[in-house]
């Protein structure tokens, strides 16, 4: 037999069970039909198309940046100011660019205007760890500054250097760098022109190759690469009115580059015998071309240099014509074809020394002609 309690139990449960059902019924009414047989095709979520294979240029592009990637660095530093209220010194940031690591010791690459005269720099790796390196040698005139990573074990591998003694315009490229502090970002473009030079308030560079490769700012410092991977550059300004990139981007061969950081690294700053000359790789390759003629063009002496003392010619425009000044052909015996040649050879010599060169003067009569180096 059921009690009071019980019945008023069961009332209750029926009452919460019809109410329930009530209410269901009521909302179905709201609940438009949507089976599948009524749905639009603007509701049906787009098939997702296939697609072929990677290209072989995609995939050669992808194998790059992977190989390379992890040892390019991100590069900051700081300056100390000093609160005129409080007297209390801080820590804020003063500069970003971009590094790439030179060979197993923990040397790092960047460009002088990176870091200019600051004694240390942060240095953030691929694997996102911060570490404090030291900079052991810059060379303004060049825009080149080493870094040194003391203790820090499994660093990435070097990027292979290349050459670019024979880069062509028209060959592709590409840069990694960190622009506006995107760390790790790739661009691509081609090789736009070679033996450009830069003069302006900051900068006095010649002989850079020009790139379409966007390069904004905090790319400085970075690698530029060739299609097979190889360092050929470091990535050093671009020329834009708006200060973002405008397609007009200028590296320092990797030839310049591989001939200043062995002396940095050695000497802390840049020391070479001082010859006095101005030349120009695309000049060579103009007389070359239209004379046949090989050898290092000098287009200009500088006064009181040992070239002036040694009696060098430069070459002069006369009523719109080119008179060629002496072509460098030999030194101590060893061929020069191009400013590298040179270069390279020059710098095998101490200050002081005393150097043989094979010049061939105005395009007719071979000289020998010895050139005493001294200091810059």
């Amino acid at each position: 037999m059921m009690t009071k309690r019980s019945i008023k139990s069961s009332k209750k449960i029926i009452f919460i069970l019809t109410a329930i059902t009530a209410v269901s019924l009521l909302l179905t009414s709201f609940i438009p039909n949507v089976s599948n047989n009524n749905l639009s095709a603007e509701t049906i979520p787009a098939n997702i198309a296939r697609r072929a294979d990677l290209t072989p240029e995609e995939k050669g592009t992808i194998a790059i940046f992977r190989h390379n990637n992890p040892s390019v660095v991100y590069i900051s530093t700081v300056k100390r100011v000093i609160n005129v209220w409080t007297r209390d010194i801080a820590e804020v940031p003063s500069g970003t660019g971009t590094g790439f690591l030179w060979d197993n010791k923990g040397h790092i690459i960047t460009n002088y205007h990176v870091v200019e005269q600051n004694k240390t720099a942060r240095v953030r790796l691929n694997n996102k760890k911060t570490y404090t390196a030291r900079i052991i040698g810059r060379s303004k005139r060049h825009d080149i500054a080493v870094l040194k990573l003391d203790g820090v074990k499994n660093l990435p591998r070097p990027i292979q250097p290349g050459s670019s003694k024979s880069l062509i315009v028209g060959q592709k490229v590409y840069a990694i760098g960190n622009p506006f502090g995107l760390d790790h970002t790739l661009t691509t473009g081609i090789i736009s022109a070679l033996g450009r030079t830069i003069k302006n308030s900051t900068l006095n560079m010649d002989d850079l190759i020009q790139t379409d490769a966007a390069i904004n700012p905090g790319n400085s410092g970075g690698p530029l690469l060739d299609s097979a991977g190889r360092l050929i550059g470091m990535n050093v300004a671009i020329y834009s009115p708006s200060g973002a990139s405008a397609g007009i981007g200028f590296a320092i061969p990797v030839d310049k580059v591989n001939r200043v950081v062995p002396n940095l690294i050695k000497n802390g700053r840049y020391i070479r015998p001082h010859v006095g000359i101005t030349a120009n790789d695309t000049a060579n390759k103009l007389l070359i071309k239209e004379l046949g003629i090989k050898g290092l063009l000098i287009l200009e002496v500088e006064r009181d240099s040992p070239a002036d003392k040694a009696g060098l010619i430069d070459s002069k425009l006369v009523n719109g014509d080119l008179i060629l000044g002496d072509v460098v052909q030999a030194v101590n015996g060893k061929k020069v074809e191009d400013l590298n040649d040179f270069l390279d050879i020059i710098e095998q010599y101490q200050i002081n020394d005393t150097v043989m060169l094979e010049v061939l003067r105005q395009g007719k009569t071979r000289l020998k002609i010895p050139l005493h180096l001294f200091m810059q």
